[in-house]
C-alpha cells in the first residue's frame, strides 16, 4: 500500500464514517426495532392460533422470506408510487427493513416460544394465569432470553444490509462510498475501506453480544 492511497484513506475515512453514524447506526436500530415488535407480534398470533391473523402472518413470513431484500425495497420505494403511496427514502428503507427482520425474527422467537417447557405454562394456569398473563410472565421472558444469540445475528446482519438502502438513494456510507469511488476511480481501495468501517461496527456489535450473553450465564449461574 503506497502513501497516496494511505492519504486517500486518510481524507476520505471521516467522509465514510459519517453517514455510517449519521444513518447506518441510527437507521439499524430504529428498523430492528420495529421489526422485533413485529415479530414478537407474528409470533404470539401463530403459536396462539389467533386464526385469521395466524394466516395473515404466515403469509407475511412466507412472502418476507422467499423474496430478495433489494427486490422489496425497490417495490415499496419505486413500486407503491404507481398505486399512489408516496414514500421517501429512508421511510421506505426503514419500512422494507422492519419488516424484512420481522419476518425473520418471528421464526427465531416462535421456535423459543414453543421450547419452553409446557409444564411451566399448565402450573402458571394452576395458579390462576390467565393466557396472556403467562405469555407475558413466564413464556416470552424466557423466549426473547433464549433467542437473544440469533437475534443478535440477525441485527449484525442488518448493519451490512443497511448498505442496500444505497439502491433507493438513502445517503449511507455505501452510496457516499460509491460517489468517491466515481469522482477519484479508485473503486479497489476505497471499497476496501468502506468494508473495513463496516467491519468495525459488527466487531464491536459482536463483542456487546458476546458481553450480553457472559453476563446472562453469569446470573444463571449465581442463581
Amino acid at each position: 500500500m503506497n502513501t497516496e492511497v494511505l492519504q486517500l484513506w486518510k481524507e476520505s475515512f471521516w467522509t465514510i464514517l459519517q453517514p455510517g453514524l449519521q444513518y447506518t447506526i441510527p437507521l439499524t436500530l430504529v428498523s430492528f426495532g420495529l421489526g422485533l415488535l413485529i415479530a414478537i407480534l407474528s409470533a404470539l398470533c401463530q403459536v396462539g392460533n389467533v386464526k385469521v391473523f395466524k394466516q395473515i402472518f404466515q403469509l407475511y413470513v412466507w412472502i418476507f422470506r422467499g423474496t430478495p431484500l433489494l427486490v422489496q425495497l425497490f417495490i415499496v420505494f419505486y413500486g407503491l408510487p404507481n398505486i399512489g403511496i408516496m414514500l421517501e427514502a429512508i421511510p421506505s428503507a426503514i419500512l422494507t427493513f422492519s419488516l424484512n427482520v420481522g419476518a425473520y425474527a418471528s421464526e427465531t422467537i416462535r421456535g423459543s416460544i414453543l421450547a419452553v417447557d409446557t409444564g411451566q405454562k399448565e402450573a402458571a394456569y394452576a395458579c390462576g394465569f390467565t393466557y396472556a398473563q403467562t405469555m407475558y410472565h413466564i413464556v416470552l421472558p424466557q423466549a426473547i432470553k433464549n433467542s437473544i444469540p440469533a437475534l443478535f445475528n440477525t441485527f449484525i446482519g442488518l448493519v451490512k444490509d443497511t448498505s442496500l438502502a444505497a439502491n433507493i438513494t438513502v445517503a449511507e456510507m455505501f452510496q457516499v462510498t460509491q460517489n468517491i469511488v466515481a469522482r477519484t476511480y479508485e473503486p479497489l481501495w476505497l471499497y476496501i475501506e468502506v468494508a473495513f468501517i463496516y467491519l468495525i461496527f459488527c466487531t464491536v456489535l459482536t463483542r456487546v453480544q458476546k458481553y450480553i450473553e457472559a453476563r446472562w450465564n453469569l446470573k444463571e449461574g449465581a442463581v
